[in-house]
């Protein structure tokens, strides 16, 4: 048998992060995370506190406030933790579409930020907007009740993200043959 044409195999290790880039990736994962979180309490206590308000000027200012602190970070927030979770993915042994849980918080994350762009970008862009009118004399802003759904199911969400990072449940999604 001749050595020039013997046939290796085929290296079968996927490509992984090795430890520094993978601990970067994943403080800047996690980093994303808390800030999106206290965003959403930041969130919270602005459309609390307008809602229990009886002073408009204090009502105009928080949703004045919340346009300038929700929408954009929130996204970018997203964004971030959407990039460096797909690439810690493949850089894992977990994978993209291997496992339940990773598969669950790829789309809790691209449903959260989807959403905080088509749905939660208008209402809040309409109360700063009616903020602006009544602190220009106009008549008094409408009641913004549907802006309290975001701070709490954000949240939520994002916690059951970080247990099932934590927790790993559900196994494979599907068996390797």
């Amino acid at each position: 048998m001749s050595t020039a044409l013997q046939i290796r195999p085929r290296a079968t290790t996927p490509w992984r992060l090795a430890g520094r880039p993978r601990k970067l990736l994943l403080v800047l994962h996690l980093a994303s995370v808390g800030s999106w979180l206290g965003i959403d309490v930041t969130m919270a206590v602005l459309v609390f506190t307008a809602l229990g308000a009886d002073d408009p000027g204090t009502r105009s200012l928080c949703f004045r406030a919340l346009e300038l602190v929700a929408v954009w970070p929130m996204t970018i927030s997203g964004l971030t933790c959407l990039v460096t979770g797909v690439i810690l993915a493949y850089g894992s042994k977990y994978g993209l579409t291997k496992y339940w849980w990773v598969v669950v918080k790829l789309v809790l994350n691209l449903l959260l930020t989807t959403l905080v762009l088509i749905a939660l970008r208008p209402g809040v862009n309409d109360m700063a907007e009616q903020a602006r009118i009544q602190e220009a004399g106009g008549p008094a802003m409408a009641p913004a009740s549907d802006l309290i759904f975001p701070p709490i199911v954000s949240p939520t969400l994002l916690m059951v993200a970080v247990v099932l990072s934590v927790f790993k449940p559900w196994g494979r999604l599907r068996r390797n043959r």
